[in-house]
Parts: C-alpha cells; structure tokens; sequence
C-alpha cells in the first residue's frame, strides 16, 4: 500500500462521523442497502445490482468441494473506505469491495462471510488456510506473489483532489507547477510531488511547493480554506472523501486514470488454483455482464475498473 494502516485509519476516523446508517441483506445475498429515511452521504445503495448476479452452474461444479459446502470465507480490513469498512451500526460491512466480493460469491453460488482481520495477518492467514480469500485494497506485487497468488480486480493510484469549481485550474500533474500542494508525510504521495517538482523546474516552471503533515484531515482542512491548491491521495479514498465532505461540496477529484497505477488483488492460496481460477472467471463474466462497472461506478471508483481480471498481474 501506498500509505501505512495507521494512516488509513486515521483517515476512518475522519469520515466515520459522515457515514450514515445502513443495512442489508446477509453476505452472500444482496449489497449495501439504504436505512429508510436515512440520508445517503455517500454510501449508495447497490443491493438489486448485487441480487440481479446469476448463478453460473458451471463455475459452481467447478468449485472445491469444501466451498461447495461452507461458502467462501474471506477476510478483510475493515478499516478503509470506500474499499471495504463498517456501516453506522459498527457490525455490517459495506464498500465497493465488499460489493465485488458478494457479487463474485453469486455468480459462483455460494455465500461469502467476511472476517474482520489485522492487514499483516491476512497472507499468513491464507497460507495457513484458515481463510479462503483476502480482499483488503492489497496491492498485487511480485514480492507478494511469491507467498500468494492474486486476482486482480481494481487499479489504484495517485489522485489529485481539489476544491469544488476548480478554482486554481488544475487538471493533471503538469498543473501542479508553482502550487502549494499537500501530502501525508512518508507516502509514496510526497516522493512524486517531490519528483514532479524536479520535472517542473527542469523544464523552466515554478516547483511545486509541497507542504507534507501527519494526517488526511490536516491537508482537508489546508485544501478547503485554500492554503493549498491539491492534495495527493490514493485514488478510492480521494473519491470518497470527495463524495461525502461537505455533503459533497467541499471537494472533487480530477478525472483520468490513476497517476503511477498499480493493481488491487484478490488474494489466494498458492496451493488453490482451482479456487483462483474459479474466481477469476467469476470476475471476468461480472466484468462482461456489466456488474462489475456498476458496483465501481456507484461507489464514485470506475476511474480505477480494469478489462481484464489478471492473475498475478503486478510487477
């Protein structure tokens, strides 16, 4: 990951204070649904896309036979939004990861519960097998993938958020020369503003004036009262934040894809290819069918949708 959990979670703790009550059906069984009467801030209801998943006998056939038997049990850290972390009730967990993953355990025909795990604990969970799956915004990488193997389904990366209107005229990375720009210290965030500043100055442009703080909500508060004109963030959060600061009216990400982009994965036991693949081509066809834009684009996220669900994918 491009920040540290500590970082995400204090990024939680930021939003947790926007995020409204919600329910829905068991895992397994349908997406996020909206409480009556309860204003939306951002978290979409994607239940009767969830539901509308078919069941492809097939892939079900194909399946291991203790999935066949007791669903897939996947674990996550439910601490990242909009990825994947819990809804106002503190037990029920939404996200458009948590979409994606109970959309795949439909096409395949078998409930998936989620279990709520420390980030460092999830590969050697999976080597131990005590879960089936991961899915927690991990990045796909080959020091990864020579402990597991991975099914790639979301590309991540840098994203540039700015004030709602755009006042300062930024519309990409070259934008950024002679601005006063934040970033959470120690990211892979600051070294490509650092590294953009170079590129500015090489060609003849003002640097870019990086300001790098411990938190999210510092570089918020910097961006709306206008002491900096962009903040680098990993693309969900980015759009997250976007979607529900303010109600919305604070902020908004400058479209295009993901800056130095990399693949989020679906993490399998490297013994388990017959699940990997089951998966993988249970991704693929949500891609086909149009379930997989859907999720994303509900959740504000297509900017990071891929065409093809690789395995192991990330360099």
């Amino acid at each position: 990951m491009s920040r540290s959990r500590a970082a995400q979670a204090v990024l939680l703790a930021s939003l947790a204070v926007l995020v409204t009550a919600c329910g829905g059906g068991p895992d397994g069984a349908g997406g996020t649904s909206q409480a009556a009467g309860a204003p939306a801030s951002g978290i979409p209801d994607t239940a009767a896309i969830v539901q509308g998943v078919q069941k492809d006998a097939q892939l079900n056939a194909a399946l291991p036979d203790n999935v066949k038997q007791a669903g897939l049990h996947l674990a996550s850290n439910l601490q990242s939004a909009p990825n994947n972390f819990y809804a106002a009730d503190g037990k029920t967990p939404i996200g458009y990861e948590v979409d994606l993953a109970k959309a795949i355990a439909a096409k395949l025909g078998v409930p998936v519960a989620h279990q709520d795990m420390a980030f460092g604990s999830l590969i050697t969970s999976l080597q131990s097998g005590r879960i089936d799956l991961t899915m927690a915004g991990m990045n796909d990488t080959k020091a990864r993938q020579a402990q597991i193997d991975f099914v790639d389904y979301f590309t991540s990366g840098i994203t540039i958020m700015i004030r709602k209107g755009n006042p300062d005229g930024i519309t990409g990375p070259d934008t950024l020369c002679g601005k006063n720009v934040a970033v959470v210290q120690g990211t892979s965030h600051q070294k490509f503003a650092e590294a953009q500043s170079t590129k500015c100055t090489q060609a003849g442009k003002p640097a870019v004036n990086v300001t790098a703080t411990d938190s999210d909500n510092q570089n918020q508060n910097q961006l709306r009262t206008g002491r900096v004109a962009a903040i680098l963030n990993d693309l969900p959060s980015a759009v997250y934040i976007s979607r529900t600061a303010g109600e919305g009216k604070f902020f908004e990400v400058v479209p295009g894809e993901p800056i130095e982009g990399g693949p989020y994965g679906i993490g399998v036991n490297k013994a388990n290819t017959v699940l990997r693949d089951s998966v993988q081509k249970a991704l693929q066809a949500l891609i086909a069918d149009g379930t997989y834009g859907k999720i994303l684009q509900a959740w504000g996220v297509e900017q990071g949708a891929i065409k093809e669900a690789a395995v192991n994918g990330g360099s």
